[in-house]
């Protein structure tokens, strides 16, 4: 008898079907507001399951605590749009790792990787031609490059002979680290050891210095717990660094817990780009980038203002990349937009109302590199101009 009232119980609540699920507290179905709960409880058909993968767009970002998880998840947060599209961010493992993804897994289409990274691995024989299999969608936001150590060593010049940790072998800091060792001929112990601990061992004294590459403010270095023994190191804008790194400065805001009240440290950036595979035009993969950057491209303002990461502000869509074929899709679009005439149209400006930058223009390649700046400087001032608070209406005062 137990057992058919059970059966029986079962069909009543199979019958009842949508109408038997659970509501909030004021009795709204959350199926009703809910795609995802639309997709589970109402469809769940194949077409449904079609249009899903159809639309989703996967992205590898980087390691938990970084920067790239973070600018994934502003990615999801802002374009999702229902069935229509969907950006999935996957935790990655840096930027060596996530060059392989893109290249080899089969539901990876788009990564964020470093631009140095690419050169490092054909420099050393682990790929040939390989930026011939990549394309970019933008360049996001420079990195910089972060060095804590014991107060008694000043800069990287310091490091000969030192032991040094550069993370481990499958992100990117290492081979920033290793190409700015090589180029300025400092030959330290390198050590391959996992952020977190490598922290702790030169609180201990087993390490004399640990490098980090990402965007300020990064998470591990302002956690790090300084007794007041360390500082962030200097890391000088030498000749050899000038044709892939940036000029950069942290502050005391960015770390107050490494850097003194009003003092600054200079360091250098490397790039981080948006790339994907190189699709041909006529495939699915293609049409799903397409997607996504139609989106992307055209939300971009909303990125560049609170709550979202302010590297955000850094980011200036037509900036181009040397040696990199931008997304044949991504450059139409900001053709179409006027984005490159426009920003173009106000260096020319710049350069007329400022001598002395006209000034420092001897080559076309000094022109490229000053474009570059000046394209960043006025992502930042745009930006700035975005999130300052209106003037107050007269009702208002």
């Amino acid at each position: 008898m137990r057992r058919l009232f059970a059966l029986a119980l079962v069909a009543a609540t199979t019958m009842c079907g949508p109408s038997a699920r659970a509501t909030d507290d004021n009795g709204l179905d959350p199926a009703k507001v809910s795609d995802s709960l639309k997709a589970i409880f109402q469809f769940g058909s194949a077409s449904t399951k079609q249009a899903l993968n159809a639309n989703t767009v996967t992205l590898i970002s980087g390691t938990i605590g970084g920067t790239y998880v973070q600018f994934g998840a502003d990615l999801a947060s802002v374009l999702d749009d229902g069935n229509k599209l969907r950006v999935l961010p996957i935790v990655g493992r840096g930027s060596v790792q996530s060059v392989a993804d893109i290249l080899f897994l089969q539901g990876v289409d788009l990564g964020i990787v470093r631009s140095d990274t690419l050169d490092y691995l054909e420099r050393k024989g682990f790929a040939k031609d390989i930026k011939k299999q990549f394309t970019y969608v933008t360049k996001l936001y420079n990195e910089e490059m972060q060095m804590i150590a014991p107060k008694s060593i000043a800069s990287i010049k310091d490091l000969n002979g030192k032991r040094v940790s550069v993370d481990l072998p499958n992100g990117g800091t290492f081979v920033t680290a290793l190409t700015v060792f090589e180029r300025l001929g400092i030959k330290p112990q390198v050590y391959y050891i996992e952020q977190r601990i490598a922290m702790e061992k030169l609180q201990k004294g087993e390490l004399d210095a640990v490098i980090v590459c990402g965007g300020k403010p990064y998470k591990s270095v302002s956690n790090f717990k300084n007794d007041g023994r360390f500082h962030l190191a200097r890391v000088e804008y030498a000749k050899p660094l000038q044709n892939d790194y940036l000029p950069a400065t942290l502050t005391s805001k960015d770390y107050p817990n490494l850097i003194p009240e009003g003092q600054t440290v200079d360091t250098i950036a490397v790039p981080a780009v948006l790339a994907a595979y190189n699709w041909a035009p006529n495939t699915d993969r293609y049409r799903k980038l397409t997607q996504f950057v139609d989106a992307f491209f055209t939300k971009f303002p909303s990125f560049q203002r609170p709550p979202f990461h302010p590297k955000w502000k850094e980011v200036s869509l037509s900036a181009p990349l040397a040696d990199w074929q931008r997304l044949p899709f991504a450059e139409q679009w900001l053709k179409t937009h006027n984005v490159e005439t426009l920003t173009r149209a106000r260096f020319d400006e710049f350069l007329k109302q400022t001598p002395s930058a006209a000034n420092t223009v001897r080559s076309n390649t000094d022109r490229e590199t000053l474009f570059r700046q000046f394209q960043q400087w006025d992502a930042e001032r745009n930006a700035r101009a975005q999130v300052r608070p209106a003037p107050a209406t007269a009702s208002q005062r």
